[in-house]
């Protein structure tokens, strides 16, 4: 645990001291976003524009993260536990890229068609079973959305075969 603890320190520190844009949190056995890095990055959160939490053990992400990283263009959280998203998540004015891969999802994050910046959505391998695909047709931004390995319904097949104006991967392609 100590090891796992003192990783993520080194690598925070390494984004606050070098100014990166990205703070990579993968693979630290995370179980959520741990409270102490929000007062380490508040004099750099503006300037971050990427996280990737992927490969972790988290359950949950709070609605604080979203509100810490305003500018947040791409957030890598695939291969986690997580059920569901804040609400908060709607809120992110700048977000092009949310990769939610391989999590336990068995509901569509309803919020992320909130986000008018969205191009790319990937719920491969969770357990959805019914897509929001007309309030996907309706993002302005959406240009791919990936929901391979999911146990979508006939309803939901069906209406992901007809043309829609961004990519779709699916298991029902053919």
């Amino acid at each position: 645990m100590a090891e796992a603890v003192a990783n993520v320190a080194r690598r925070i520190n390494a984004t606050v001291e070098e100014g990166k844009d990205a703070l990579d949190l993968s693979n630290c056995k995370l179980i959520s976003f741990p409270d102490g890095v929000f007062k380490v990055l508040r004099s750099v959160s503006e300037n971050i524009r990427v996280i990737t939490l992927a490969d972790n053990e988290m359950k949950a992400l709070s609605s604080k993260f979203f509100s810490t990283f305003t500018q947040l263009r791409e957030l890598d959280l695939q291969g986690n536990v997580l059920t569901k998203l804040p609400d908060a998540v709607g809120e992110m004015e700048h977000l092009t890229s949310i990769n939610l891969a391989n999590n336990s999802f068995s509901i569509f994050p309803d919020k992320l068609t909130e986000i008018a910046t969205l191009e790319r959505i990937n719920l491969e391998g969770n357990s959805i079973t019914e897509i929001p695909v007309e309030k996907l047709s309706a993002m302005p931004a959406l240009k791919w959305l990936n929901v391979r390995s999911n146990p979508l319904d006939s309803n939901t097949q069906s209406a992901l075969q007809s043309p829609h104006n961004f990519d779709i991967l699916s298991t029902t392609e053919s």
